[in-house]
């Protein structure tokens, strides 16, 4: 009874052309791991890239956005200090801030809409209230109880708002 014969005394026994194409294939098994080694590599490499370049765009925006906002608290600093000279120029320099902060939010993308008048929207109002009203069609908005900034996709916050509804 003979053994069967070893792999490699199998290779041997085999005509060169085998054993050359054995060779060929190891080689290419061989390179193609290799790349497929530095491509997760690359890949790594790429995420933790992105990663860092999304926190650093996240701060540069949150540096520009409360750069926004310094001039409005420079101008309530000084409304403060001119608070005990002169008491009646707090609402007219109150008046003037608040301009100032509503053109800052619009800067920002966000701007101030005024929906009285408008058809409600659940996607743009929240509604805390309904009164009839005559003369006015149901669902309409009579009354901003908090505006609403931004619109669509950009939208702040929802504006609050009383609704009529028909008796």
């Amino acid at each position: 009874m003979s053994e069967a014969p070893r792999d490699d005394e199998t290779v041997r026994q085999e005509p060169d052309g085998l054993q050359e194409r054995v060779t060929e294939l190891q080689d290419e098994v061989t390179e193609l791991q290799d790349r497929w080694r530095r491509a997760l590599a690359d890949l790594d490499n790429l995420r933790k890239r992105v990663s860092r370049d999304a926190a650093r765009v996240r701060e540069e925006e949150r540096a520009r956005a409360a750069a926004e906002w310094l001039p409005v608290l420079d101008n309530l600093e000084r409304a403060l200090e001119h608070a005990g000279n002169d008491p009646s120029s707090i609402a007219e320099g109150l008046r003037a801030i608040h301009e100032q902060a509503l053109d800052v939010l619009a800067r920002l993308g966000f701007p101030r809409r005024d929906d009285t008048g408008a058809r409600f929207d659940p996607t743009r109002h929240e509604a805390v209230g309904v009164l009839s009203q005559e003369g006015t069609p149901d669902g309409t908005v009579l009354h901003v109880v908090q505006p609403a900034y931004g619109d669509g996709e950009r939208q702040l916050r929802p504006a609050t708002v009383v609704v009529s509804k028909a008796e």
